[in-house]
């Protein structure tokens, strides 16, 4: 087994709790989703969110759908100016037996643009 960092993000319509956590649901359903992951396979996830966030911490939203023995960090994206706005963003470390080449990065809503090489 080896070791992969997965990437995503998402881009939210607005700074409000539900909001914030039904995007991160949908984040962390499409990365688990189209890489065949269990939350066995995952060894940490580590979230970030623009500064325009603060409604709730984005991974209450994996707690709820199941990740309570992972450990999950959540982060304030840096501002920089003229940055993508109201954007979740995570990096989840997993254990795949498969090759890098085959980790499907998931970019999500406007979060397309953020890596337009790799969005699917």
């Amino acid at each position: 087994m080896a070791v992969h960092a997965v990437r995503g993000a998402i881009q939210v319509d607005a700074d409000d709790r539900d909001e914030i956590l039904s995007a991160t649901a949908e984040l962390v359903t499409a990365v688990m989703e189209r890489n065949a992951l269990t939350t066995d396979d995952v060894i940490s996830v580590l979230f970030t969110a623009t500064p325009d966030l603060t409604a709730e911490f984005p991974a209450l939203a994996a707690r709820k759908l199941g990740f309570h023995d992972v450990p999950l960090l959540c982060a304030a994206e840096i501002a920089v100016p003229h940055a993508l706005p109201r954007v979740i963003r995570l990096m989840a470390h997993v254990s795949a037996d498969r090759p890098r080449s085959d980790i499907q990065h998931v970019y999500l809503r406007g979060a397309t643009a953020l890596r337009l090489d790799i969005a699917q």
